[in-house]
């Protein structure tokens, strides 16, 4: 399959500091793929210079096989982004907006606009000034412009601003659904950790500008390294005794234990226990979320 997003070697240097350090990866049809990376990383510069916004020092990036250096033209029709906070004239209604953008733009009709005001939920307000909407109502209107035109390839830069719960959510579906049935690829760059592992089929961690590992969600998730299991019991001390020489931390309040444990290892833990005469009541096991894999490998820098 021929990626929509191809970024090859990608550099970018203002005087003697390197902002962004021979960045290479692609982005496939139907996918969601996730930007990430601690404050000042670089992910902002590599969206600018993905759409042509920044000139690039060494490198090319590619949509559909059409360079943004060379042939911008051809490179950029297939391309709706949102880069930062969505700019829009104030003064004129949102659907104004979106008429004088579908202008600029060939074969958007007025179905497609109309299509596009429904998908983003803003049927009621559409033809209101934006000077009177939110600011979620502003990106969702921003979301809305970058897909008149129907890209093959959607880049959000922190598209979830402003939105409530519901609305995150809803975006989220929609551009889950988006790529899966239209075939185009999404990319997406955002501090919401838990909305990316929902939202994302794979992430790129960028730190100090260069690529540190790409891949699926479900992969970044699996960890071979050990998983911290609490048990409660009835016994504490015996449970204890039994599982030494494990490195155990006891709570007597909630008579539980918590140690660290390869998954292999606990249906064999639990039957020691029981053999030894101690009551296990329940066992839970710590699930590993994209922020804890994101902290582990950038070393705790935030993410923004």
């Amino acid at each position: 399959m021929t990626p929509i997003l191809q970024m090859n070697q990608v550099t970018k240097r203002i005087k003697n500091k390197t902002l962004v350090d021979g960045l290479t990866l692609s982005v496939q049809p139907g996918e969601v793929f996730g930007l990430l990376g601690p404050n000042g990383a670089g992910k902002t510069t590599a969206i600018r210079m993905m759409v042509g916004l920044m000139k690039m020092s060494e490198g090319d990036v590619l949509i559909e096989g059409a360079s943004i250096a060379t042939n911008f033209r051809e490179a950029i029709v297939k391309v709706g982004a949102i880069v930062e906070n969505p700019e829009m004239y104030k003064y004129l209604s949102g659907y104004r907006n979106l008429v004088h953008f579908a202008r600029m733009m060939p074969d958007v009709s007025e179905e497609r606009i109309r299509e596009v005001v429904k998908l983003v939920g803003l049927e009621h307000r559409i033809h209101d000034k934006v000077r009177t909407y939110s600011l979620g109502m502003r990106q969702r209107l921003g979301v809305a412009q970058a897909l008149l035109h129907r890209p093959r390839l959607l880049i959000l830069d922190e598209p979830t601003n402003g939105l409530d719960p519901a609305g995150i959510r809803e975006l989220r579906d929609y551009l889950r659904k988006l790529a899966r049935e239209e075939g185009i690829a999404v990319v997406v760059s955002s501090h919401l950790l838990a909305e990316v592992q929902l939202m994302c089929d794979r992430v790129a961690i960028i730190q100090h500008g260069k690529l540190i590992d790409v891949q699926s969600v479900h992969a970044f998730l699996e960890s071979r390294h050990l998983t911290q299991v609490e048990i409660e019991v009835d016994n504490i001390m015996s449970a204890v005794r039994l599982l030494e020489p494990a490195d155990v931390v006891t709570d007597p309040e909630s008579r539980t234990l918590k140690l660290q444990l390869e998954h292999e290892q606990i249906p064999a833990t639990i039957d020691r226990l029981v053999r030894g005469a101690v009551r296990v009541y329940g066992v839970t096991k710590q699930t590993r979320t994209l922020e804890d894999k994101f902290l582990e490998i950038t070393g705790g820098e935030s993410v923004v």
